[in-house]
């Protein structure tokens, strides 16, 4: 392994500084996935590769394993990584831009180490990475960067392979507006029946827990008690109604609030709340007669959409006698695909920071991440790709 302050960094990323400064040349473009069975013999190994190291035996894994089972074994994700991979392909095409575009998972094949061996003997070595979360914690961002690193040591491509990682594009505007008109239509939708005009929009992302939280982002910005992640989707649930009403009259005094979903560590640990099914209970009380539900923490309907809120979310909502309508995740939304190479763009050329997009203060984020950012309470740091060590 070169010896820079960020393992497996280019040139343009190895001092460690929080955004590249000089323009870089890639020879192609890593999608990193988390993965998921295609089909019902592949349940129990993929949700063992998930929860390795934690001990947790299969009829605790059963629980969740009925999930992928409801849909024949075959989890949608690795399909709309294979439409993620052939839009982005086509929109590098439409721009003129010669990159070829890898897939690889964290938890089932195609897996990141093969990806990179693959690239490494097509003579790709400089591999701009781009992971399907928009956010920062250990499981949306950093345990993708350690996967980074294990792939690139696991190959043996150690003194070859550079690799860095596209900023958390959460508050991008390709990512903020594809939720929009979903948001949009569902409150015409609901406003448009006379028995449904009391909207309350929910924007719901995965649960996470609070030690986790508190360490997500780097360790010297104060984001307040659930960290740079429970800050981060705010600022963006507000950047959507703030489009959203701005385009929308009957959206105008429509309130909404972040909540949480997919809870799955003990009672004894506390995760991030409230729980979405809990505050769907919770709404006729508060004079609501409807309610939208808004995936935001998610880039695509991953098993979490499908089950926990297609299934889960949809019945508490029957049961509280409310009409509700879940919104579309960005998928393979034009504006959001474009969005992303606009992400691969500005990373080549190295945008200054006061020109790169954004639609919240947080925004936008550090090319490299920092020293001691989305550290996991329970395992600490390791090694990890894409920042700089702690």
């Amino acid at each position: 392994m070169k010896d820079t302050t960020v393992p497996f960094a280019s040139p343009a990323s190895a001092s460690g500084a929080p955004y590249a400064s000089e323009g870089q040349s890639y020879d192609a473009l890593l999608l990193a996935g988390f993965g998921g069975p295609e089909g019902q013999d592949d349940v129990l190994p993929f949700l063992r590769n998930v929860t390795r190291g934690r001990g947790i035996p299969d009829e605790r894994l059963e629980e969740v394993a009925h999930h992928y089972r409801h849909f024949g074994g075959v989890s949608p994700i690795n399909a709309q990584n294979r439409a993620l991979k052939e839009a982005l392909e086509a929109e590098l095409a439409r721009r003129g831009i010669a990159l070829p575009v890898y897939w690889g998972n964290r938890n089932w094949a195609p897996y990141l180490t093969d990806t990179v061996a693959e690239a490494a003997r097509d003579g790709h070595t400089r591999l701009l990475a781009l992971a399907t979360s928009a956010y920062s914690s250990y499981s949306s961002c950093r345990q993708y960067r350690e996967d980074l690193s294990r792939a690139v040591e696991e190959s043996g491509l150690g003194d070859t392979v550079e690799v860095d990682k596209i900023r958390q594009f959460f508050d991008h505007p390709g990512f903020i507006d594809a939720f929009v008109p979903g948001v949009v239509e569902a409150i015409r939708e609901l406003r448009g029946s006379a028995d449904a005009s009391a909207v309350t929009v929910l924007f719901t992302t995965h649960s996470i827990p609070q030690a986790d939280a508190e360490r997500s982002g780097p360790r010297d910005i104060d984001f307040g008690p659930g960290g740079a992640y429970e800050a981060q989707h705010r600022a963006v649930a507000e950047a959507v109604m703030h489009a959203v009403r701005a385009s929308e009259p009957l959206a105008e005094d429509v309130e909404w609030e972040l909540v949480f979903q997919s809870r799955s560590g003990p009672a004894s640990q506390p995760w991030l709340e409230p729980d979405i099914c809990d505050r769907i209970a919770e709404l006729p009380a508060e004079g609501a007669s409807s309610v939208v539900i808004v995936p935001v923490g998610f880039v695509s309907d991953h098993m979490e959409v499908m089950w926990d809120l297609d299934n889960e979310a949809m019945e508490a909502a029957e049961e509280a006698g409310l009409r509700a309508i879940r919104t579309p995740t960005p998928g393979i939304d034009p504006q959001f695909v474009s969005g992303l190479i606009d992400l691969v763009e500005e990373r080549i050329a190295a945008v200054p920071q006061n020109e790169r997009p954004r639609r919240t203060e947080l925004g936008p984020w550090f090319d490299v991440c920092r020293p001691g950012c989305c550290e996991n309470a329970r395992l600490g740091f390791r090694p990890a790709a894409a920042g700089v060590a702690p």
